[in-house]
């Protein structure tokens, strides 16, 4: 049965903290190999993330210094918040 009940910091950090046994059937791959892997049906594998609008306040001279780079100002910020929400997991 599949649920969408979020998993707890501490089973999280359980899954995490599980080791890992590595043998000649399992190897350990190198990160060109992971580099290399795609899924056997990657038809089923275009997962995109829900987009909501929200209206926020960010200093003027952030978003100045953002948009300077250009189009795609608002995909940057999203990436630097996600990249801050997965170091601090």
């Amino acid at each position: 049965m599949i649920t969408s009940k979020k998993l707890s910091d501490e089973r999280l950090i359980e899954i995490m903290n599980f080791p890992i046994k590595y043998t000649e059937d399992s190897p350990k791959l190198t990160a060109e190999q992971i580099a290399r892997m795609k899924p056997v049906h990657s038809e089923f594998w275009k997962i995109e993330p829900v987009k909501i609008s929200v209206s926020i306040k960010i200093d003027a001279d952030v978003l100045t210094w953002y948009k300077s780079g250009g189009k795609g100002y608002q995909t940057r910020i999203n990436k630097a918040l996600r990249k801050v929400m997965m170091q601090s997991r």
